[in-house]
C-alpha cells in the first residue's frame, strides 16, 4: 500500500469514528430522555437521578467529538463533501449535547414534582408533557435514522414535524394557565411542568437543527433559514 492510499485510509477511518461518536451521542440522549419522562410517569426519583447523574456522559462525548474533529481539520485539511460532514457532524453534537441538558432538566424538574412534599399533581396537568415527548422524541428517534443513512427526504420531514409540536407548546401553554386559574394551589406544579414542556420543544428545535444538517451534508444546501414546509426536493438537486 503506498503512503497516500494508507492516509486516505486512516481519514476515513478518523470519519467514520467520528460519525460512530455522533451516533453514540445521539443513541444516549434518545435514552436519557426516555428514562426522564418515564420517571415523571411512574414518579420515581431514582430514575430521575440517574439521568441527572448520567448527563456527565453526554459531555464526555461532546468533548471527545471536539477534539475529533479539531485533529481532523487542522492534520487533513478536508474540503468538499468530506469537509461538509465534519462541519455538519460538529453542529450536530452541539445540538445533541444541549438535548442532553433538556433531558437533565426534565429529570430535575420531576425530582421537585414528586420528591416534594405536596401533594402528587393531576394527571391532568402531565398529559400535554406525555404528549409532547411522543412528538419530540420521535423527531429525534428519526432525525438521527435520517442522519445515519443520510437520507434527506426524512431529514426534511423531520423538519416539517417541529410545526406540530411547536403548536403542541402553545396549546399545553393555554391550558396551564387555565390550571392556575382554576386552583392556584397548582402552581407550583405548574411552574415545572411549564418547564418540561419548553424542554421538549427545544427538544423539537434541536432535532430540526439537525434536520437541516442532513440536508447541507448530503446536498451542500444550506435549507437554515427557509421554512420547512417550502423546502422543494427536487429543487436540492439542481
Amino acid at each position: 500500500m503506498s503512503s497516500e492510499e494508507h492516509i486516505f485510509r486512516r481519514f476515513d477511518q478518523e470519519l467514520a469514528d467520528l460519525n460512530g461518536i455522533v451516533l453514540r451521542m445521539g443513541g444516549l440522549v434518545e435514552d436519557q430522555i426516555a428514562k426522564a419522562m418515564h420517571a415523571l410517569r411512574e414518579a420515581d426519583s431514582e430514575i430521575a437521578r440517574n439521568v441527572v447523574t448520567r448527563d456527565h456522559v453526554v459531555n464526555f462525548l461532546d468533548v471527545q467529538a471536539d477534539e475529533q474533529i479539531v485533529n481532523l481539520l487542522a492534520l487533513r485539511q478536508p474540503v468538499g463533501r468530506d469537509l461538509r460532514m465534519i462541519l455538519s457532524l460538529g453542529k450536530t453534537v452541539t445540538d445533541l449535547e444541549r438535548i442532553g441538558d433538556e433531558a437533565e432538566r426534565i429529570a430535575r424538574m420531576t425530582l421537585d414534582i414528586h420528591g416534594s412534599d405536596n401533594p402528587p399533581p393531576d394527571p391532568l396537568l402531565l398529559s400535554d408533557a406525555f404528549r409532547m415527548s411522543r412528538l419530540a422524541t420521535r423527531m429525534l428517534h428519526d432525525v438521527l435514522d435520517a442522519l445515519a443513512r443520510l437520507d434527506v427526504d426524512k431529514a426534511i420531514q423531520v423538519a416539517r414535524g417541529d410545526i406540530e409540536l411547536d403548536s403542541e407548546f402553545q396549546a399545553a401553554l393555554r391550558r396551564l394557565s387555565t390550571y392556575i386559574m382554576q386552583d392556584a394551589r397548582n402552581v407550583g406544579h405548574i411552574i415545572n411542568v411549564t418547564f418540561i414542556v419548553k424542554s421538549l420543544e427545544r427538544i423539537g428545535d434541536h432535532s430540526k437543527n439537525i434536520a437541516e444538517y442532513v440536508v447541507f451534508l448530503v446536498k451542500g444546501k444550506d435549507v437554515r433559514h427557509i421554512s420547512p414546509e417550502s423546502i422543494d426536493p427536487e429543487e436540492l438537486n439542481r
